[in-house]
């Protein structure tokens, strides 16, 4: 359908993405069917691209590496904050399909309909597997809980509690906290097992 990522075949050289489902999702999700026209020819350079609302799409290799820590797998249930331009949507849309759940949060009303607007190119909305909604992300998901995989694209201050307690027993969660990628795996209802990976750049996390 789509030219495959040229970055691919180097992040997997460089050992980023090792996970075969997960490359799968990222030579068959065109980053350039979720930039703005303008960008086009700029969709497959290791980098963040504008997106509007003072948001971009993230760089590839920050997708790669926070995936591989997240693990999504075949029929996982999924929180997604912060979608944006909807590219990590899909990639994780066609890693859970045909029986997994996608449920991404877009608080910013423009980048809500550009991400719906490129998901939907690749059936992902049609089909049930994503979808998305339209609010603040930091206060759960209560009706759709519990998750197997919590992910956030914007850096918060802390992580919300909320997030944790929506999380499933030994499910995993990625988030930027401040300057770092956080992995935390839920070992029981109240405790976890955290793992901290410094020197990342994000846009923050939009409170109420």
């Amino acid at each position: 359908m789509a030219t495959i990522n040229p970055f691919v075949n180097g992040f997997i050289k460089s050992g980023i993405l090792k996970t075969p489902q997960i490359i799968e999702a990222f030579k068959k999700i065109d980053r350039a069917d979720f930039v703005p026209e303008n960008l086009r020819g700029e969709a497959y350079i290791d980098a963040p691209l504008p997106i509007g609302e003072g948001q971009t799409i993230s760089q590839p290799m920050t997708v790669a590496f926070m995936l591989e820590l997240l693990q999504p797998e075949s029929g996982s249930k999924i929180f997604e904050i912060g979608f944006g331009s909807g590219w990590q949507t899909a990639i994780l849309a066609h890693i859970v399909s045909p029986l997994g759940r996608i449920y991404a949060v877009e608080r910013i009303p423009e980048l809500f309909r550009f991400g719906r607007k490129n998901v939907a190119k690749y059936g992902f909305m049609k089909n049930g597997i994503v979808k998305t909604i339209g609010g603040d992300a930091t206060l759960g998901l209560k009706r759709h809980a519990p998750f197997d995989r919590v992910i956030a694209a914007a850096s918060a201050q802390e992580i919300p509690k909320e997030w944790l307690r929506e999380l499933k027993i030994g499910g995993q969660l990625v988030a930027p906290v401040k300057d770092s990628i956080w992995l935390y795996i839920k070992t029981n209802e109240n405790e976890f097992s955290k793992k901290e990976y410094p020197g990342f750049v994000f846009v923050p996390l939009i409170k109420t």
